[in-house]
């Protein structure tokens, strides 16, 4: 499954935003090595060279064509992995952040003590996952992908999910971390006659999209831009997109960075 970063970044402010909303939730002051898993295409990646001036910044993603979108920056760099490699052959950083990404690990809730050992004594680990995966922008594509003429082409495909603030906090504090988790529900306004579909096939739908073949590709686009209309219409100042997002910040404690 190939990643498209142009479509992606069509909404970029707007996936931008909850990236900001964690990163004012970290308080590490002086960090020498900060880690974006699941960075993209590193645009956001690169401003965290001027939030730490002193740090090395270094962007990882499992997508090729993410990475080769990435901008070049002073002390940050990119590289090509999956997250699960990365976290096998790392040394701890300072800060560990992850944006949008830990909803396509499967088990990740499971990974996030492997993740803690990551982060030294008063070092940071910090992520954001949606969680509006029963909204309709979500449930359509669902529900019309175990279609039978659909489904026989999309068996075993990456199907993104998250977990509530709490079973983070549970795990994390389990850890013996100090633990920040909630979550906010933003409201987007999106413009275009197909805008959610614009959203969602830059992500949780672009898999599925994919995976089918050509001659059932346009057949499922089609019904599902039209479902996405029927279930958010333009009342002429734009889509409403309600979107769920779930944060967690765990603080080591230990000598402060």
């Amino acid at each position: 499954m190939k990643w498209d970063p142009r479509r992606y970044l069509t909404y970029a402010d707007e996936r931008g935003r909850p990236f900001f909303d964690l990163l004012a939730r970290v308080n590490a002051v002086d960090p020498t090595t900060v880690v974006d898993l699941g960075c993209g295409p590193g645009n956001l990646t690169a401003t965290l060279a001027e939030r730490w001036p002193g740090a090395r910044i270094h962007g990882v993603d499992s997508s090729p064509e993410m990475i080769a979108a990435a901008p070049d920056a002073e002390r940050v760099t990119f590289a090509v992995a999956d997250l699960r490699a990365w976290l096998d052959d790392a040394e701890p950083v300072d800060v560990l952040l992850s944006n949008a990404t830990l909803q396509w690990v499967d088990g990740h809730l499971d990974l996030l003590p492997r993740l803690a050992t990551r982060v030294r004594p008063g070092g940071w680990l910090a992520f954001q996952v949606p969680g509006n995966f029963v909204e309709p922008s979500h449930a359509i594509c669902t529900e019309l992908a175990a279609e039978p003429q659909y489904a026989a082409h999309l068996a075993g495909i990456a199907v993104p999910a998250a977990h509530d603030p709490a079973d983070y906090y549970r795990v994390l504090a389990g850890q013996g971390m100090r633990v920040d988790a909630w979550e906010t529900t933003y409201l987007h306004v999106l413009h275009g006659p197909d805008a959610v579909f614009d959203w969602v096939s830059g992500t949780g739908a672009r898999p599925t999209i994919q995976a089918l073949p050509d001659e059932l590709r346009e057949e499922f686009v089609a019904e599902f831009k039209a479902r996405l209309r029927a279930a958010y219409p333009d009342d002429g100042g734009g889509v409403l997109l309600p979107f769920r997002r779930v944060f967690a910040v765990a603080h080591r404690s230990g000598e402060a960075q």
